[in-house]
Order: structure tokens, then sequence, then C-alpha cells
């Protein structure tokens, strides 16, 4: 029989977490990674398949969140198939070391310390803190870095990449790097402009929870030519486009359930097919499908029957905002309802300082967008100094929408 183990993480203490969670598995038990007690689930042990595996929670999946069941052997294929990808770069994986900024109940920061495990490479944890400070990163990492024939690999996500972008030493810390896995959601224009000047080996990937992590990844040497997007899918991976336009994988290494209502749903289609919420495209080039995504399909606004995607805007107006020397940090865009379009577009903001006239900001934010098509106009502004994105850098845009239901 098998008995379900809930692990509490926390990212202050991934070490801890880790080898609670190594102990479990090596009993063959299943194991829940969770934050919070509230969400813990109520699976009794006959509902569980045979062992081991681990229960982790999924933020962007189409339909909301919801728990995955992910066995041992699709986490081992998964760092199998990235494996073979690093062997294709030119690099052994066992003569590696991995740095790991990103908490484990997310799989973004799951898989690097099981890569680590199956690969026989050193692995190296970050705390949040230490990331958020370039000089307290380059200190306690200084042993580790430049001094061996190594290969030194990291998983970050936008967010982390952008502030650490924004220092002379964390853009000297990035430079170390052999690979830089880019994950979580899409590079800006001048993120990615900026990551070429500095010659950034960035390798830009798309994965999901659902999937065992990453899918398709760009090699640096491509991201360092021109090229943007996700890149290929890996050795085990198909991929392929739904009539709406939506992302959909097939590979043996899917989440075996996901956990609805306490009983366990398949994830996959008859054909096997698991579809995401994300709007891709896929291009052919040199008999390879390149994957780009182009936003998600459940937080499209529908704006007087036009189809707005919330990312895009975010894009347009970062780059205004740089151009303009605006002092801007975050930029969310969310729907608000209306009666005579269905739904316009409202931004909220977060600055890098607060030396302003947020009132005179938005009169000449206003005029720089005068000739925008209107439905791309959002139709008021609100300043933000809490914004920011969850520690994998996703929005969680229900809690900004409240957010919102209360400033309006």
């Amino acid at each position: 029989m098998n008995q379900l183990v809930y692990i509490k993480c926390s990212p202050l203490d991934n070490l801890t977490c880790s080898k609670e969670l190594s102990r479990a598995l090596n009993k063959g038990k299943w194991v829940q990674l969770f934050v919070h007690d509230e969400n813990k689930i109520t699976l009794q042990d006959s509902q569980l398949p045979i062992g081991p595996g681990v229960i982790i929670s999924s933020g962007g999946s189409a339909n909301g969140p919801h728990q995955c069941l992910l066995p041992s052997m699709h986490l081992d294929q998964s760092a199998l198939a990235t494996e073979i990808w690093l062997k294709d770069q030119g690099i052994s994986s066992r003569n590696c070391i991995i740095f790991n900024p990103l908490p484990i109940n997310h799989i973004s920061g799951l898989m690097p310390w099981w890569r680590s495990k199956r690969w026989g490479s050193q692995h190296i944890w970050i705390s949040p803190q230490t990331m958020k400070d370039p000089s307290q990163l380059e200190l306690s990492t200084k042993d580790l870095l430049g001094k061996n024939k190594q290969k030194l690999l990291i998983s970050i996500v936008p967010t982390q990449l952008q502030r650490l972008s924004e220092n002379p030493k964390g853009i000297l810390w990035l430079k170390n790097f052999d690979v830089i896995w880019v994950g979580g959601a899409r590079l800006s224009n001048d993120l990615e402009f900026f990551a070429r000047k500095q010659n950034l080996r960035l390798a830009p990937c798309y994965g999901a929870t659902e999937t065992a992590a990453m899918v398709t990844i760009l090699n640096p040497k491509d991201f360092l030519a021109g090229k943007s997007g996700c890149g290929n899918p890996l050795k085990d991976v198909k991929i392929d486009l739904n009539n709406n336009g939506t992302l959909k994988i097939k590979t043996s290494r899917l989440a075996i359930s996901k956990i609805k209502n306490n009983a366990l749903e398949s994830l996959i289609d008859d054909k096997g097919w698991w579809s995401s919420g994300d709007i891709g495209k896929l291009d052919l080039n040199n008999s390879k499908l390149e994957l780009k995504i182009i936003g998600r399909a459940d937080n499209a606004i529908n704006s007087g029957g036009t189809t707005i995607f919330p990312d895009k805007i975010e894009m347009k107006l970062m780059k205004i905002f740089t151009n303009e020397n605006i002092p801007i940090d975050k930029i969310l865009i969310l729907p608000r309802k209306d009666e005579e379009w269905g739904e316009r577009v409202v931004a909220i903001l977060r600055f890098k300082s607060n030396k302003y006239s947020f009132a005179e900001l938005q009169k000449k934010i206003k005029f720089l967008i005068d000739d925008w098509p209107p439905e791309d106009k959002p139709i008021s502004w609100h300043e933000c100094p809490e914004l920011e994105e969850n520690s994998t850098g996703k929005w969680e845009r229900k809690k900004w929408i409240k957010w919102l239901d209360s400033q309006i």
C-alpha cells in the first residue's frame, strides 16, 4: 500500500525540503509538495498509482491551477531528454554544476535538482534573497565560478533575468554560465536585445508541470545569432496546434493524472495529446519545428469583437516607457467588464522610484499611445508599488484582479 507523504516547502529552505523528498521517494512513496496547509490533497492510498512519484501544483494551466501526478519515471525521462539536448550542444551532463534559484514546490525548481541526481552532477541552491542582491550573489558563488573546467548551468525566469541585467555585477555573474535556460514567461524584445549585446548564453524554453518541465529549447548559439522563440522539440516530444491555435503536446512523460474534487482525471485526449492554455505559432525550418508563444488563450480579452493578448500590450508599453525614460518596473494588463465593448483593458503599473507625479505621467502615457487602436488603450491606469509576479515569474492574475476591484 502507498502512503501519501506531505512536505511543506519554503523557498528559504529548499535544501531541507529536497532531503525530505529524497527520503520519501527512496521508500517508494508518493509525495505532495505544497506551500500552505490548506493546499493539502485528500487522496486515499487506493487512489494512488504504484509509486514513487511527486504531486505538484501547476499554476499556469488552462482552466486554472490543479495538482499533477508525476511518477518518478517521468521525471527521469525529462532529465534524460535534457541530457541528450546538452550532449547535442557538446556538453557532458556529468561535467556540470547546476545553479538553482527556483522553489522546489514548482516544476522549474524541482527539475534542476532532479537532473543533478540523475546525472551525478553538482547542484547548488540559491535563495531568493541572494538572487536579488548581485553583490551577495557574486560573493556566495565565487569559489565555483571560473576556477574549474566544469560547465555552469542555470534555470531562471524573466523577472530574475531582468533584475540581474540592471546591475553590472549581475551581468558579469550571468556571463559565467554556459547555458541559461529561461522559461515561465515570454522575453521582451528589449531584454532579448540586451542579452545578445552582453553575449549572455540564453536558451529560451517552453515547458509545463504537465510535461515534467522543458519540451522545447532554443540553443544559445541560435539565440545569440538573432533567433527568437522557444526553439525545437526535445527528442521525446511531439508538438502541434489545435484549431483554436493553442499548443498541444504528446510525450510519454506527461503527468498521468490531475486531481479534481479529490478524484483523478486524465489530462490527455483519446489520441494522447495534452492541450496547454498557450497560443502558439509553429514554423518549419530545416525540417525542424520551431515554437513561438503568442499569448495565453485563457488570458485573452475580447474587446469590441477583437481578441487582445495582454502580454503583447505590456511589451509594447514597456518599449515606449523605456524609450521615453519613464521609470517603469512592472506592467500588468487586466480586463474590466464593459457593457458596450464586452471587456476593456486596464493597466496596473509599478515604478522604480516615486520622484514623479503619477497624474503627469498618465497624461504623458496617454499622449504617447494616442494613435493606438481604441481596444488596445487602457481605459484606466493604477499605480501599485507591491505589483510583482510570483516566485516562478508568473502573474497570479486573479490576485491582481481582486486588488483592482478594491481600487475601483
